[in-house]
């Protein structure tokens, strides 16, 4: 039998040898056709590869009637409707690895040009053909604190690389084992003031509600004077408005920018600047990057056209003939709710351990998958998927577990998913109602029930009078609306869920903290 395979845009030529030269394979290529003449194309494929050229969106999934499954030849997948997907049974694939090397090379690149200034000493010489050394008086690496924000794959890999320039590096990341850090001889800090001392800073975070404007005007303020800011990972971590002031000021010396909010960003305001060196999204641009990108596509789309795998899948299709239809809001709650104690204490996860009674339990297997997906999404984003879930958590020395217990809650099935982290241990319980309504029942002992989804304020404190009146004024004086509030009250003081209809900054989250019967805070988006 023969699978179509089509490629909808360009990729590097060996990955296409891999699709023409497999006798199981249908290979159709269509890069080179517009995006509506594709609409017809894919209506017979199989599988899909894709870049960031095509997106993968409802008019896209209507046409491609057939289609098992798609691969986006890169990490990004922000042109691909994973919940589309989803609902359609449509498995959506990305190849997360492959470029790490070129990424870390251009943030390289882009930190020596800061230093040096090298493309303003070039197009001089070269353009202008003026030979004036006096102009270029740079700086070194060597001894210059650089702070790096997120020390995954790349992260971690560039602060390698700055120490054998003898730099003295420092890293923010409050989603692993320090040891990470220490072992390869960089500093591990849990105060982001250290970061925002140093001399460089460069960020390597996915792009998530916690990392958009991670670094805004405020952080900047805090800054040297004369720092240098790197972005390489995803357009929008640095607040561009603030990055742009900061830049104009002198406040910010140089800045080495590869990725855009808005791209193509050829009419940025910071490409008028003079301190800058700017790229576009040259991040996976390399020849060596590309043929990996290529030919791991490849192999994934024929893996997944075969049906034998499907690595760095992103979703979870819904097999209906696999799973009875009552277990599959236990999974999407149990991946929520292990989502929610995953925002409520933003440190390092050392174990996840799920409780089930009823009949869910006898689906624990697929519960601890979708534990780790929740509990490790607001960490790594678009690196955690159903497929790898279980050995990332392996890898990074967390705990997964889970147990069948006595049916004495009163409900027909239940699940509590604890999180303990470096701070402590947290937990949360759930259930369905009729069918489809998906409940938390009870939060870190406080019984309650609340529907997870939305902006929803934690607030834990001291059982005393007037607090809900304080909370409530303090949200009303900043134009926070309240959809919902549910109060959970025991021996040891207080609980309120409040759910919002706006989001809620750092600063009303703060004030809040400061009330006199508060004892813990946390905003959490569901």
């Amino acid at each position: 039998m023969l699978y179509t395979i089509v490629v909808c845009d360009h990729i590097h030529q060996n990955g296409l040898k891999l699709l023409q030269t497999n006798s199981q394979i249908n290979y159709v290529y269509a890069a080179d056709i517009d995006k509506t003449a594709l609409l017809d194309v894919i209506k017979d494929a199989d599988v899909c590869i894709t870049r960031s050229s095509t997106d993968v969106d409802t008019k896209f999934l209507d046409a491609a009637k057939k289609l098992k499954a798609v691969v986006r030849a890169g990490v990004g997948v922000d042109n691909v409707d994973l919940n589309e997907c989803s609902k359609r049974g449509v498995i959506a694939m990305n190849v997360p690895t492959a470029n790490t090397i070129a990424a870390v090379e251009l943030t390289m690149a882009h930190m020596l040009s800061c230093a040096r200034k090298f493309p303003y000493a070039h197009n001089q010489l070269k353009n202008d053909r003026i030979w004036k050394r006096e102009d270029w008086y740079g700086t070194e690496l060597y001894g210059k604190k650089l702070g790096v924000i997120g020390f995954g794959n790349i992260g971690s890999r560039v602060g390698i690389r700055s120490k054998a320039f003898g730099m003295d590096v420092i890293t923010y990341d409050p989603y692993i084992n320090p040891s990470k850090a220490t072992d390869v001889g960089v500093t591990y800090t849990k105060n982001f003031d250290d970061i925002l001392a140093c001399d460089i800073i460069t960020i390597h975070t996915p792009k998530n509600s916690e990392t958009t404007n991670m670094i805004d005007a405020d952080k900047i303020a805090k800054m040297k004077d004369g720092v240098v800011l790197i972005n390489c990972a995803r357009g929008g971590l640095y607040n561009e408005e603030a990055l742009v002031e900061g830049l104009k000021s002198g406040k910010i010396a140089m800045a080495g920018i590869d990725v855009f909010s808005k791209e193509p960003a050829t009419n940025h305001p910071i490409l008028d600047l003079p301190n800058v060196t700017v790229t576009a999204h040259l991040g996976a641009n390399t020849l060596e990057s590309q043929e990996k990108i290529a030919i791991q596509a490849a192999e994934n789309a024929i893996e997944a056209a075969l049906g034998a795998s499907y690595p760095n899948a992103l979703n979870l299709p819904i097999d209906e003939t696999k799973i009875p239809s009552f277990v599959k809001p236990y999974l999407e709650l149990t991946q929520k709710m292990a989502y929610l104690l995953s925002q409520t204490d933003k440190s390092a996860i050392k174990s996840i351990k799920i409780e089930a009674s009823g009949d869910i339990a006898d689906y624990l297997d697929s519960i601890e998958t979708f534990a780790t997906v929740g509990g490790l999404k607001l960490s790594l984003a678009e690196q955690i998927n159903y497929i790898n879930a279980l050995f990332v958590a392996k890898e990074r020395d967390i705990e997964v577990s889970s147990t069948k217990t006595a049916n004495t809650s009163g409900y027909k099935n239940k699940l509590t998913i604890k999180l303990t982290t470096q701070n402590g241990v947290y937990s949360v319980s759930g259930t369905i109602f009729d069918e489809e309504v998906q409940r938390i029942v009870e939060i870190n002992g406080f019984s309650l029930d609340i529907e997870p989804s939305g902006h929803m304020i934690l607030f834990s404190n001291s059982d005393v009078p007037g607090v809900i009146g304080e909370v409530g004024k303090l949200l009303g004086d900043n134009n926070i609306n309240i959809a919902d509030f549910r109060l959970g009250r025991n021996k040891s003081g207080a609980l309120a869920v409040i759910v919002v209809d706006e989001e809620v900054n750092s600063d009303i989250i703060a004030k809040l903290a400061q009330l006199k019967a508060a004892r813990s805070v946390a905003y959490v988006n569901v």
